[in-house]
């Protein structure tokens, strides 16, 4: 079992000895538009993500609780590179983690996840978005608290579709693929995959939408798989250059892992 995952943000940076998740990034922490890079410009998104399980295939403690904070600094740079947006990126999360077992907390611990390093480019065309590129997650978090215990290489890829010509209605998708490295001693982490989907209409600044993730491990056996359907809304406020966004998923289908439910609430300042 794995649910470290879930704790940091990004994702959200990482997550979160309970089961713990074989990656780093958090399912669920973008959903509407999730592949549309914004215009240049310096970005502050933090991210507080709750996630609570009390099911476990396969058998696990009682309850697992997590809460992350997730700070992440993004440069839209003006360079263009392959013909769409260089953008650079920053994570550094924050999490918290509460383990009961047999009526008793046996784990609570809290403090800084691994740092995540990493670019994007984001092309635009009239009709769709688009988004791919890669970055390192740095075992810099502490293994036997928060930390994942390994590093990893984190794949992006993804696009927004305007499903009709005023554009307010769109059908987004977004893929992680992590490479993970080993935890000390040589244990093998699996590959992991994210894909994460959101299909949203605007009315002004106010986007609401229906959104979900399935998240899989991709090597040997007992591999564990999750699916969420959630729902969001989100506002900017363009005279604060301001915008916040908050969703709620339910895991409705587990295998060899926890299942459990996510809120998610997102702050976003324009510099």
């Amino acid at each position: 079992m794995k649910i470290k995952q879930l704790a940091i943000a990004a994702a959200i940076s990482s997550c979160l000895a309970a089961p713990t998740f074989a990656g780093h990034y958090v399912p669920g922490i973008e959903g509407v538009k999730a592949s549309s890079v914004p215009p240049p410009g310096i970005y502050y998104k933090g991210y507080y993500v709750n996630y609570e399980a009390d099911k476990f295939d396969g058998g696990g403690p009682d309850k697992v609780t997590v809460n992350a904070l997730a700070h992440r600094l993004i440069w839209v740079t003006p360079q263009e590179f392959l013909g769409g947006d260089l953008t650079l990126e920053a994570i550094l999360p924050m999490i918290n983690e509460k383990v009961k077992a047999g009526g008793a907390t046996v784990k609570s611990e809290s403090g800084l996840g691994d740092l995540y390093l990493g670019g994007v480019i984001g092309w635009h065309g009239e009709q769709w978005d688009a988004v791919g590129g890669m970055g390192y997650w740095a075992e810099t978090g502490d293994k036997d608290k928060v930390g994942q215990g390994h590093d990893g290489i984190m794949l992006t890829f993804g696009g927004t579709y305007k499903l009709n010509q005023a554009g307010d209605i769109t059908l987004s998708g977004l893929g992680r693929y992590e490479i993970n490295g080993d935890k000390s001693g040589g244990v093998t982490v699996k590959d992991n995959l994210t894909l994460e989907w959101g299909l949203g209409k605007a009315y002004g600044t106010l986007d609401v939408g229906v959104a979900g993730y399935i998240t899989r491990e991709m090597s040997g056996s007992n591999k564990e798989e999750r699916n969420a359907l959630g729902m969001s809304v989100g506002k900017f406020w363009p005279g604060f250059m301001l915008g916040a966004d908050i969703a709620a998923y339910k895991e409705l289908s587990s295998s060899n892992g926890p299942e459990g439910s996510v809120i998610r609430a997102s702050l976003t300042k324009v510099f």
